[in-house]
C-alpha cells in the first residue's frame, strides 16, 4: 500500500482563517463538496463533517480565545481512500491525555471532552502535535454500500 506522502492527491486545501464561524463554515462547506462530488458514502460525510466541526470550534474557543485577530490554520488533503484535515491554532495547546472521561458519572453533566470523544469515535485517526494547538484527523474512506 502506497503511502499518503507517495499518493497523489484528488484535492487539496491549505487556508489561513480567521477565527470566527462564518470563516469555519465555508471550510467546511468546501470538504463536504468534494466528498460528495467524489461519491463518499454519507455516514463518512457526516463523520468528517463533524470531526472537522468539533476541531474549528476547539480551535476558536479553546485555543483562541475567540480572538478574532488570530488565525486558524487549515490544510486538506483528499486521497483515493483516505480524506487528512490538520487544523491548528494559535494558542498554548492543551493535553488531551489529560482531558477527563465524559462518560463517567461524575463528568456526564460537564461539557468538558465530548468534541475530543467524538472526534476519535467518527475518525480513523485523530493525534495532537506535542504542544496540543494541531491536531490530525483522518478517515479512511468506507466502501460504497
Amino acid at each position: 500500500m502506497l503511502t499518503m506522502s507517495e499518493q497523489q492527491s484528488l484535492w487539496r486545501c491549505d487556508r489561513v482563517i480567521s477565527s470566527d464561524a462564518a470563516a469555519c463554515r465555508q471550510v467546511l462547506n468546501d470538504v463536504v463538496e468534494q466528498l460528495e462530488a467524489r461519491h463518499w458514502v454519507q455516514r463518512d460525510v457526516f463523520s468528517i463533517h463533524l470531526a472537522i466541526e468539533e476541531a474549528l470550534s476547539n480551535a476558536i474557543q479553546h485555543g483562541n480565545h475567540f480572538d478574532t485577530a488570530k488565525h486558524i490554520r487549515v490544510s486538506c488533503c483528499l486521497y483515493p481512500h483516505r480524506v487528512r484535515i490538520e487544523i491548528a491554532d494559535e494558542g498554548g495547546g492543551f493535553n488531551p491525555e489529560a482531558l477527563p472521561d465524559p462518560t463517567c458519572d461524575e463528568q456526564v453533566h460537564q461539557p468538558t471532552g465530548r468534541g475530543v470523544m467524538l472526534m476519535k469515535a467518527f475518525m480513523s485517526r485523530v493525534e495532537y502535535n506535542a504542544a496540543g494547538n494541531c491536531v490530525v484527523l483522518e478517515k479512511e474512506r468506507a466502501q460504497a454500500e
